[in-house]
């Protein structure tokens, strides 16, 4: 078995280690800057695919001319992708035998797109799974080879349902790859009627509402959460939310309903402050920023653009 593993974020890892003895490399995106000194830092999937012996490919663009005549040298069984941030052309996913398989972080075809996972967190659903596809042109849109579904905890967020999806994409790569090595497997086509597009999350995204609901806006935390990470703006400037949940009590939005524990009103119920790091300090606890911004309850904090 030649298989092309195409990968980059942490979702990724779990599927190239299932993988790993076929592979005979592992494409994933050039090193990016990242932290507060932008310095260069390799995607998960370029350190633990070196950390496994494997050849490791980066290119700027998978489109080019010359990478796709690199990958056809090599002559695949199939290249494997999972989340991997470009739209793979038909001219590569031809390079293997029995083309591209997609493993897609929801059940298809709703939420196709870059954010499957955090998009089905902030619309509340209650169920998602992986999607095994065979790759066409269009983003998301080739026919289905097998679902899995699991049940979303109720304050489960993005970066604990990725762990969990990322081990069930692993999983069935183990159970599909003698399969996809030989062509025989289903294709079931989508229903495109019944599909949405997942787009990419921007900062407006994680930025909560205060006039939104409080189960809406725990929602909007959840998928935002650890990546890009959910902000509360307020008169006293964003806040940056590291640990919320659920609480009792109504008011107007804004409003501080209590201050053990640190609980603030929506437009319909209240948000419990957990943890959160305000504007130019350290991560703290909901008490000791109430201390601190010497929160009293009945004020009100709400700041709307």
């Amino acid at each position: 078995m030649r298989v092309v593993f195409f990968g980059t974020s942490e979702f990724a890892v779990p599927s190239l280690e299932a993988i790993a003895e076929s592979c005979i490399l592992a494409v994933c995106q050039p090193d990016r800057p990242s932290g507060r000194g932008l310095e260069l830092r390799p995607a998960p999937v370029k350190l633990r695919a070196l950390e496994l012996g494997l050849p490791v490919a980066t290119p700027e663009r998978a489109r080019d001319h010359s990478f796709i005549e690199q990958i056809s040298q090599l002559k695949p069984d199939f290249l494997l992708v999972a989340a991997y941030g470009q739209l793979l052309p038909v001219a590569l996913l031809e390079c293997g035998r029995h083309g591209g398989i997609n493993l897609h972080g929801s059940i298809l075809p709703k939420y196709r797109g870059a954010a499957p996972i955090q998009r089905c967190l902030i619309n509340g659903e209650h169920e998602t799974g992986v999607t095994l596809m065979q790759m066409e042109a269009g983003m998301d849109t080739g026919p289905m080879i097998a679902v899995e579904r699991l049940t979303i905890d109720p304050e489960e967020t993005y970066g604990e349902l990725q762990i969990r999806l990322a081990q069930l994409a692993a999983r069935m790569t183990t159970d599909w790859k003698d399969r996809l090595c030989t062509g025989d497997y289903p294709k079931e086509p989508q229903t495109h009627a019944e599909s949405s597009h997942a787009a990419k999350m921007t900062k407006d995204d994680a930025t909560l509402n205060w006039q939104g609901t409080a189960q809406s806006e725990f929602n909007r935390f959840r998928g935002s959460t650890p990546a890009p990470g959910a902000v509360l703006p307020s008169v006293l400037g964003p806040i940056k939310l590291a640990k919320i949940r659920m609480a009792p009590g109504d008011g107007e939005p804004g409003e501080v309903l209590s201050l053990n524990p640190v609980s603030v009103a929506l437009r319909e119920g209240a948000l419990e402050l957990v943890e959160v790091q305000p504007s130019g300090r350290k991560r703290m606890s909901g008490h000791d920023f109430a201390n601190g911004a010497r929160l009293t309850v009945g004020s009100n904090i709400a700041y709307n653009k």
